[in-house]
């Protein structure tokens, strides 16, 4: 039997092996890689970031060893999984999915090198001290992606181009809500553009903001970002195919699951920086002197299928700038060694 097909066999109630069972091999560090996703939907993000590790030098099965454990969407996993690959010696922690995977890690350690992969605020959330100068055992890549709603406004106008009254979707309760909503509003108005405000912090709430888009003539919709709905992502894709509304996301991720359209950073080029970072940590650089990283790399990406769904004829010009495009017609192929990246779902 296949180790894939045991794991999926054991329903991820799994030990610490099949990591322990091998043991560390004797010279070789040990990077444990804790994310709050599951292995099947972070296979191009695992392969960025081995791709990163390669081109500061090192090796999976070479010259490191890659611990890989997921927390399945059970946020309530990562503290006690944290808490074994310090036990384990990890030389570097690399916190990737929700930052709740590098909340979990920095509770478990104080002096553990960690390298998060996709954090909004690093220093609102207290990881850092600043974006220049970390000042302790955590650095990584930010996303900054709040600062892209006049971004997604362009690319929502050139899909929808005869939509008159546009809705942007927020979370009242992240701070950046209303810098979100004043960033896209000032670009709206350039454009002569309307937009109309929504509403939602719980899952209640969702439902509630889809009928007041619609009950206020939203032809459009652009969710703003944030860990809220990024969670998420599958309902609102659901919500905005069920009421027949053109709608933008933050990411990758959104499209992957149902979503129109997504523009933001690359998730992918984020976690290719953060294996360079844990590279040149494991050659003997520190956290501290090492600065948060900026995303430069941004992806337009189109779901096709749920264009044709919605009616919508993608422009030739628009879709000749995506990078990439969804198609229930095209079957992605799994990565070779897929089943050796899906490690322990629960610690020893």
């Amino acid at each position: 039997m296949r180790r894939r097909d045991l794991l999926a066999g054991l329903g991820g109630a799994v030990a610490g092996w099949p990591w322990a069972a091998h043991g560390q091999r004797s010279g070789m560090p040990l990077v444990g890689f804790l994310s709050s996703r599951s292995p099947g939907e972070s296979a191009q993000l695992i392969d960025a970031f081995l791709q990163g590790l390669h081109e500061a030098g090192y090796v999976e099965g070479r010259n490191v060893q890659v611990a890989f454990h997921w927390a399945g969407g059970i946020y309530e996993r990562l503290a006690p999984l944290a808490r074994s690959l310090v036990g384990r010696q990890a030389a570097v922690i690399v916190a990737a999915g929700d930052p709740v995977s590098a909340t979990a890690a920095r509770a478990a350690t104080p002096s553990t090198p960690i390298v998060f992969t996709a954090i909004d605020d690093p220093v609102g959330t207290g990881l850092v001290t600043a974006l220049d100068r970390p000042g302790g055992n955590v650095t990584g890549v930010s996303l900054s992606i709040d600062t892209l709603g006049p971004k997604r406004l362009a690319c929502l106008h050139a899909l929808v181009p005869t939509a008159r009254l546009i809705a942007l979707l927020v979370n009242p309760d992240v701070p950046q809500a209303l810098s979100c909503v004043r960033d896209l509003e000032v670009a709206a108005a350039s454009v002569g553009q309307e937009v109309v405000v929504v509403e939602a912090g719980t899952d209640g709430d969702l439902d509630a903001a889809f009928a007041a888009l619609i009950r206020q003539g939203a032809h459009a919709l652009i969710v703003q970002p944030g860990r809220f709905f990024d969670s998420r992502r599958h309902r609102l894709a659901a919500l905005a195919g069920r009421h027949e509304v053109p709608a933008i996301y933050g990411h990758r991720d959104y499209a992957k699951a149902g979503g129109l359209m997504s523009y933001g950073p690359s998730m992918a080029d984020n976690y290719r920086k953060a294996g360079v970072y844990t590279g040149r940590i494991l050659k003997g650089e520190q956290p501290a002197d090492l600065s948060v990283l900026q995303p430069t790399k941004f992806e337009l990406v189109i779901n096709l299928t749920t264009a044709r769904r919605l009616g919508i004829d993608i422009a030739p010009a628009l879709l000749a700038r995506a990078d990439e495009v969804f198609d229930e017609a095209v079957q992605p192929r799994p990565s070779s060694n897929q089943a050796d990246r899906e490690g322990s779902f629960l610690p020893p």
